[in-house]
């Protein structure tokens, strides 16, 4: 290649020189024949043009160069026209890069914009060169706008402002941010590349950081369900073997208060296994037809049970049809709806069952009571696990905390949802709302079924 450039390089040189050859011996030939005078002005004369061919094609190159947007190269002949085709070749060659650049250039970007965390691309002052439409989501930037500005003009967080500046980048950022819709938890790691750029990766754990809360949260709310009936039953054990005289009445009272607290520690045990099954992908509920007018009969009798003369509790089933789902499941949601309600029912209250269906033909079971209330704030984290209102008020009533996030739980894996009416003083209202598709035709008829009062 190097040897091939060198030959044209020859003859770019050679062939003006051969022209200037060529005049001289033209002007010699000429000198006897029309004189040194004529000679000598012929000479000069095809000299001049020859100077004029030349600048006529600077000329015409510089035009090109100095062009805005040149498009094609002019024509030229001798010397010049290698010298054209040569450039042709070159701005062939750099539009094909170019294109190639621009085509990599283009992949990289929807390939940047395809991921789930969020990009930025630093240069070596900190400014923003480019990031990907997820980035922009997570901090809330526009490409267009804030394209080469400084990042922490744009992200105002000290945690953030510090880690840029501290220049140890092995482990990631958790960061705090405030917006609009909420706070957002980010995982924030800065990995240099190519010398002096930066590349600012984001991921958004708002989900893992509540999980992990959750879990948190759920390890110690066991704790403390279980310290509690332990610390009874570890108290009156040691009573009792402290005591050189059995007393009976003591015993009595010590034996009931243990047998109490192990039921009750047996209830919270059987709640944790039932939430366990429930959360569990691959355990996928039996389904059958289930006749929900029977069912709630077999809860009223449970309620009456539970009140113990305490409550009305009166049933309205106005829906003919049956639900489509585990029998066992729905019996243990509605059966947790309707405890609750005799629990936080003062005396002489009422509650009602009911079975009925909307105008847009979801089929919904209910259970209405006269009680205490719920305030505003509570209802939308009421089916959060060991979740209570007044902590002293849900232990008294034997409760584990843990009855609506199992109604949740089983209404999830029937597509259904809950939904909580309540007001302050005046009683609440909850609502299993379940798909038309789950509606099922009972083969038995279903009739409706008198209001019954407790004893």
């Amino acid at each position: 290649m190097r040897r091939v450039g060198e030959n044209r390089l020859n003859e770019l040189w050679g062939r003006p020189l051969v022209t200037v050859v060529l005049i001289s011996v033209i002007a010699v030939m000429l000198w006897p024949v029309l004189g040194a005078a004529s000679a000598l002005g012929t000479y000069a004369a095809l000299l001049l043009a020859l100077l004029f061919h030349h600048l006529r094609n600077l000329s015409r190159l510089h035009n090109w160069l100095e062009a805005a947007s040149p498009q094609s190269l002019p024509d030229g002949s001798g010397a010049w026209e290698e010298i054209f085709s040569g450039l042709s070749r070159l701005m062939r060659r750099k539009t094909q890069i170019e294109t190639r650049l621009s085509a990599t250039l283009a992949r990289f970007q929807r390939a940047g914009a395809a991921l789930p965390e969020g990009v930025i691309v630093l240069d070596e002052h900190g400014r923003i060169q480019w990031c990907n439409p997820r980035a922009e989501n997570l901090f809330g930037l526009d490409i267009r706008r804030d394209q080469y500005q400084q990042i922490t003009t744009l992200i105002r967080n000290p945690q953030f402002v510090e880690y840029l500046e501290q220049g140890s980048f092995n482990e990631p950022l958790t960061l705090r941010i405030s917006r609009s819709d909420g706070e957002v938890v980010l995982s924030i790691q800065l990995v240099p590349y190519g010398g002096s750029d930066k590349l600012l990766l984001s991921r958004d754990i708002t989900h893992w950081d509540r999980l992990e809360t959750t879990r948190r949260d759920f390890v110690a709310n066991v704790s403390h369900e279980l310290r509690t009936p332990l610390t009874v039953l570890s108290g009156f054990l040691e009573t009792l073997a402290d005591m050189r005289k059995p007393d009976p009445d003591m015993t009595r009272r010590s034996i009931t208060l243990m047998a109490e607290q192990t039921a009750r520690m047996h209830h919270l045990v059987e709640d944790l296994l039932t939430l366990s099954r429930l959360e569990s992908t691959q355990n996928r509920p039996h389904e059958e037809a289930v006749d929900v007018a029977e069912l709630i009969q077999g809860l009223q009798r449970d309620g009456m049970a539970l009140s113990g003369g305490r409550h009305r509790i009166q049933v309205s089933a106005s829906n003919r049809n049956g639900l489509l789902g585990s029998v066992d499941e729905l019996r243990s949601a509605f059966g947790n709806l309707v405890s609750n309600a005799v629990r936080y029912t003062p005396e002489g209250g009422t509650i009602e069952i009911g079975w009925t269906v909307r105008e847009d033909g979801c089929p919904v079971f209910f259970v209405r009571d006269s009680g205490i209330g719920i305030e505003p704030q509570h209802l939308p984290r009421l089916t959060e696990r060991f979740y209570r209102i007044d902590r002293s008020r849900s232990r008294s009533t034997g409760g584990t905390g843990l009855g609506l996030a199992i109604v949740k739980h089983v209404l999830s894996r029937h597509q259904g949802h809950l939904e909580i009416q309540s007001e302050v003083g005046k009683g609440s209202t909850f609502s299993a709302v379940f798909p038309p598709t789950r509606s099922h035709a009972v083969e038995k008829s279903v009739r409706d079924t008198a209001p019954e009062q407790a004893d």
